[in-house]
């Protein structure tokens, strides 16, 4: 074979491996198109259910504030729980921050459980009380609040000034901001933020807030004492800058609200600090966590230990939640083998190496003193039998829960399971009567109750 062949079946070939690449590269490229409009597709499916659901939340909540009728009021607010309930299912499902959206998710929680909970009084014949109606318009006027932001954001969306790729890939707070016309996350986040919780959103986790904050002690401290609080919480050696960025008065816990920037670490870390006594409300350090090197039982211990050298002694873990890296534990406080679900803190724990990157402690703020209760007039071989036969137990134990009404009841909790749903039941340690059941969630993100 001379050259002059060779060269031409040389060029030949050549041409095939490139046409056969152009043919796979443009192959591919469809395929991500086609999976890249199927997204987008099941993204604005998501958001316009959500929104759908969003706005018959309101109508619904405007109905209830009126309805005066017992069985009317039970099957609006029964609309009421299965819509919220709804909302939040397809919200989980659109490429949004999960921890901008919380307030959010946090919302439509409570909406759910508080409409279920006066549902409940409708159906005993139980006559709602005027706090019962504030509720309900306060519920409603927040709804509203985020009905109309939610609105926004779809004529945003339609409009193509935001996009689902942008949004998945981008911290969405940032990308408003950079954008001037867009304010819709910032409004979503802010507008809730201030939204104190009725119920809960897991097992007793989002109380009612009390008038009479009993866990918060002490005199009212100046904004450099509180900033002296700030440097021994973070460890005057690790701090670069305290910066306070406002006295926020009209809180539901008066608080000076600051910012840190640590050393080796670009973003700032905000951290609020009660006037009365200085105690911490709340921190939240957003810092990236690439890698899960802790186990479950490890990151449950991180925190305990953490809480102990903050000063709060005897809690216990309960639930937890998990988003990419990190975990939410949440921890109640216990003593005599009680445990008291109102004085609940929330800790965030990175799970690369154990820091804590978020604390919530006004629940136990709320909450956290000494109780006395009427006398146990129920042995807990009494309550057991109050259970249905079929409940496999799996543990049981007493505990203290919050109630709608902003009281608390000594119970016996019961774990169990029946044709492996597991449950928790409570029966009142006094009266004997089913306080409340409720049912465990084992999921990839976390153990939760509904």
């Amino acid at each position: 074979m001379n050259c002059e062949v060779k060269n031409k079946l040389l060029t030949i070939a050549i041409i095939l491996i490139i046409a056969i690449a152009v043919t796979i590269g443009y192959y591919a490229y469809q395929k991500n198109q086609d999976y890249a409009i199927l997204q987008k597709n099941n993204y604005n499916e998501a958001f316009g259910n959500l929104v759908n659901y969003m706005n018959s939340v309101e109508s619904l909540l405007a109905k209830s504030m009126i309805s005066k009728s017992a069985e009317h009021s039970a099957q609006t607010l029964t609309e009421v729980w299965r819509d919220s309930n709804l909302a939040l299912v397809y919200l989980t499902r659109i490429p949004m921050n999960t921890e901008e959206l919380s307030q959010t998710a946090k919302f439509l929680n409570q909406v759910s459980d508080y409409s279920y909970s006066l549902s409940r009084k409708n159906i005993k014949k139980e006559e709602l009380l005027s706090e019962d109606f504030d509720n309900l318009k306060n519920l409603h006027e927040y709804s509203v609040q985020l009905e109309n932001t939610l609105n926004q954001l779809s004529e945003e969306l339609y409009a193509g000034s935001i996009k689902w790729e942008d949004l998945g890939q981008k911290n969405t707070l940032e990308y408003a901001q950079a954008v001037d016309n867009i304010s819709v996350f910032s409004n979503i986040d802010s507008n809730l933020k201030q939204y104190e919780g009725l119920i809960y959103d897991g097992a007793y986790s989002d109380h009612i807030n009390k008038a009479d904050k009993v866990g918060l002690v002490g005199d009212n401290i100046s904004e450099e004492e509180a900033k002296q609080v700030v440097e021994k919480f973070f460890g005057q050696e690790n701090i670069e800058q305290i910066e306070l960025n406002q006295f926020l008065q009209n809180a539901d816990i008066p608080c000076y609200d600051f910012s840190v920037k640590l050393k080796n670490q670009e973003s700032k870390v905000s951290i609020e600090i009660a006037q009365k006594g200085g105690a911490v409300i709340e921190m939240q350090n957003n810092r990236e966590v690439a890698e899960e090197r802790l186990s479950q039982e490890e990151a449950n211990e991180k925190g305990k230990s953490f809480l102990a050298q903050k000063g709060f002694e005897g809690m216990k873990e309960t639930y937890f939640t998990k988003l990419g890296n990190v975990v939410t534990v949440n921890y109640a406080y216990e003593y005599e083998d009680i445990i008291a679900y109102p004085d609940l803190i929330k800790v965030k724990i990175a799970l690369d190496n154990g820091e804590i990157l978020g604390l919530e402690s006004d629940g136990y703020l709320n909450s956290h003193t000494s109780r006395e209760f009427n006398e146990v007039k129920l042995t807990l071989e009494e309550a057991r039998e109050k259970l249905n036969e079929d409940l496999e137990i799996l543990s049981e134990g007493m505990a203290i829960i919050p109630t709608e009404w902003k009281t608390e009841i000594l119970c016996y909790e019961f774990k169990g399971k029946i044709e492996e749903r597991e449950f928790l039941v409570y029966i009142n340690c006094e009266t004997g009567e089913e306080e409340d059941i409720l049912v465990i969630l084992d999921t990839p993100g976390g153990t939760l109750t509904v």
